[in-house]
């Protein structure tokens, strides 16, 4: 218990109650900056949360789903799709991928944080999400699961959050918009995994959920939901947990290939031989939820889909890829002829 007490306090800076606002603001700004450098940070970061906080599901969601989003930034990097994609458009793809992670990890963590101290000394603390610019709706949800204790609601909170959030910045920027959301490339989302999300075991097992339609928001809730029910479903929440326990996460897809049963091999690099660190900033900070209207819907309970293993279909995805590196050279040494 007491190394338990210890690995918090390094992780979550130990704040006494008597403290001045501006410090406890001061502090944690200091923390979320310090885990938000890059994917594997992130990933890290909420994992840890969620050791500490089991109840907020939430947090290793976003540990796992930040797996992936490492996955396939160093995709881009691997041995397929710079035979596919151009540097520009990868790095821009990159870019999508960076700036969703930090703009959510940076709305997020501070959440985290204030939750974890309103836990220690046991009263309310959510008047401080303002200094963070998070969503009212945020602040309004988190009131209401410190008297109801409604994880499942919460959860479901912050995925309506996080990805109205990122809707207008990333998904609506003119630039991403145009060259890679509004483009011939993102044919990608229907035809291949850019927009799945899977789970390992040691078992060699991927389960996950794919989403189509990946632009409107509506889809990309939907799908938050889904992957929930998927990763705390009993049946499986073991083996992810053992999974996660056991294998750091380097970004690279060979974190898991040597366990799957098809033994899969991307070739991609760990992320951090991949790519640099690239500092983010937020021009315009808005409160997205003054002008969007809540859905009742996204509150609903998802359909979850008939097969969850993708293990099998990922590795047909991926035998797609190569064969279309082949069929692209096969046409580019015919055309020179």
């Amino acid at each position: 218990m007491v190394d338990q007490i210890n690995n918090t306090y390094r992780f979550i800076p130990h704040l006494t109650e008597d403290k001045l606002k501006a410090e406890w603001i001061k502090c944690i700004q200091s923390c979320v900056q310090l885990y938000n450098q890059d994917n594997i940070s992130r990933t890290i970061a909420y994992q840890k949360f969620f050791f500490i906080h089991p109840e907020v599901k939430w947090a290793y969601l976003a540990s796992m789903v930040s797996r992936n989003a490492g996955w396939n930034m160093t995709d881009l990097k691997g041995a397929t799709f710079p035979e596919l994609i151009n540097l520009k458009t990868r790095d821009l793809l990159f870019m999508t991928y960076e700036r969703a992670n930090w703009s959510i990890f940076q709305d997020a963590f501070p959440q985290l944080l204030i939750y974890h101290y309103s836990t220690e000394y046991n009263k309310k603390m959510f008047h401080l999400l303002k200094e963070f610019h998070v969503s009212s709706f945020m602040e309004y949800e988190w009131n209401m699961y410190w008297d109801t204790r409604d994880e499942s609601r919460l959860v479901k909170a912050l995925i309506i959050n996080e990805q109205n959030l990122i809707q207008h910045p990333v998904i609506e920027h003119p630039v991403y918009k145009k060259r890679i959301f509004g483009s011939s490339l993102f044919y990608l989302e229907e035809h291949f995994h850019f927009c799945s999300v899977i789970f390992p075991t040691l078992n060699g097992e991927l389960i996950g959920a794919s989403v189509h339609g990946f632009r409107h928001v509506d889809n990309r809730i939907e799908l938050g939901k889904i992957l929930f029910n998927i990763l705390f479903n009993p049946k499986y929440f073991h083996d992810f947990l053992e999974f996660s326990s056991t294998i750091k996460h380097t970004g690279s897809r060979t974190d898991y290939e040597g366990y799957c049963k098809n033994k899969l091999s991307t070739r991609t690099p760990p992320l951090h031989k991949a790519y640099k660190k690239v500092s983010h900033h937020w021009r315009e900070i808005e409160d997205w939820s003054n002008h969007v209207n809540i859905n009742p819907k996204w509150f609903e309970d998802p359909l979850l889909p008939k097969e969850v293993d993708l293990t099998e279909w990922f590795s047909q995805k991926q035998k797609q890829l190569k064969r279309m590196v082949k069929v692209k050279k096969s046409l580019y040494h015919f055309l020179k002829k």
